[in-house]
């Protein structure tokens, strides 16, 4: 989670200059607007409340919970949202001391820049979410939970540009999207200001403009290279640097004569591990003994860098899991003096937003397989960090 919250994002401001006292009236009056209605005692509600505030943080709770008696709700510190947006309450009192004991099982913090429309400065603000899951939900479901939710808020195309926006879709995921989130903590918090927003990585799309790569046979294998385990189609490749799908088949093929890629299905190309013998290609990973779980995890950025290692494992097994949808897996497990290792790949290269997040993805899924892990280390150049 920690690479894909590395990112930063610009959210736009009005030109209030106090956007502290702003935040507080946008959280508290967010709903104020909407038709209010009965709630039904017999579901769940989403009940946000503010927890605490000080001169630069506000701190905000949304939790899932039965409303058993509408006596409870009957207040005008509380507010009943109806039409598109039933079963949200919005709770205007803030929360009294005590509450949940339990500590979150999860917290990641993210920035975003804040753009003052009328002076054009930027305010850095650090968002922390805390998240509690459901009873039902495993354990080791919860960073994968955690993750597929802080995506789908966050994502560029979407991103919410507003204090309100933000807070809503909070509340309309937790409602519709992911039931097995108990309660929810979002910490807002003010930092320095700036007059420049900093340098902001750039996305695929961006960092190839005004740039035209020769293709060439040994650039066609870098890129197979660079997505393995995912293996990519002739029209992905030809997409990325505007070429002629036509030219890239032709270098495909001799690729494939040469042995060095080979077909999947949907006309998918992937690389051949020539020199390790026993990889294994898998629809799951199998279920291991205690004593063959991994301890330390290696993660290579580069195809090259993975053999590297590869060569450093002795007694190794390597499992390979592709799929069509998501992303392919590639784990090596073996001994390296008297530890016993998984290594696996970036399915993606370089400093670009999808790479950023390819790191964190990858890293979950790992940490979700082998639970025993202690130590994970980045090894190589770092073209993925």
């Amino acid at each position: 989670s920690q690479a894909v919250a590395s990112q930063s994002v610009t959210a736009q401001t009005s030109g209030e200059p106090n956007s502290s006292s702003r935040k507080t009236d946008c959280l508290t009056f967010v709903w104020s607007v909407t038709e209010e209605t009965m709630v039904d005692t017999t579901q769940e509600q989403i009940v946000m409340t503010p927890k605490g505030k000080t001169a630069n943080s506000t701190t905000l709770m949304i939790e899932r919970r039965k409303i058993k008696d509408e006596n409870e709700i009957k207040s005008d510190k509380i507010h009943v949202a109806g039409g598109a947006h039933q079963g949200i309450i919005i709770n205007k009192a803030t929360a009294s001391e005590g509450g949940d004991e339990v500590p979150a099982q999860l917290s990641l913090e993210f920035r975003v820049y804040l753009v003052n429309a009328q002076t054009g400065t930027h305010t850095q603000e650090s968002r922390t979410l805390q998240f509690w899951f459901s009873s039902r939900l495993p354990d080791r479901d919860h960073p994968t939970i955690a993750q597929e939710f802080f995506k789908e808020l966050v994502a560029p195309q979407e991103f919410p540009r507003d204090y309100v926006g933000f807070i809503k879709k909070m509340m309309k995921l937790m409602q519709h999207k992911y039931p097995t989130i108990r309660k929810l903590e979002i910490i807002l918090r003010q930092l320095d200001e700036a007059h420049t927003m900093p340098t902001r990585p750039l996305s695929a799309d961006e960092s190839i403009l005004g740039k035209q790569v020769e293709l060439t046979e040994e650039k066609v294998l870098e890129l197979i290279e660079s997505a393995y385990p995912n293996p990519i189609t002739a029209e992905d490749i030809a997409r990325e640097h505007n070429w002629e799908e036509e030219l890239v088949v032709g270098h495909l093929l001799e690729l494939q004569r040469k042995g060095l890629v080979k077909a999947m299905d949907h006309g998918a190309y992937t690389r051949i591990v020539q020199h390790d013998t026993n990889v294994q290609v898998v629809k799951q990973m199998p279920t291991m003994v205690k004593a063959k779980q991994p301890t330390i995890a290696i993660i290579t950025a580069q195809y090259c860098e993975k053999l590297a290692v590869d060569a450093m494992i002795e007694n190794k097994e390597t499992f390979v899991r592709y799929t069509t949808v998501g992303e392919s897996n590639v784990y090596t497990l073996g001994n390296m003096g008297a530890h016993r290792i998984v290594c696996t790949k970036l399915p993606t290269v370089g400093h670009t937003r999808e790479a950023m997040t390819a790191a964190g993805n990858t890293t979950t899924r790992l940490l979700g397989t082998f639970q025993q892990v202690e130590y994970v280390f980045l090894v190589g150049v770092g073209g993925g960090v």
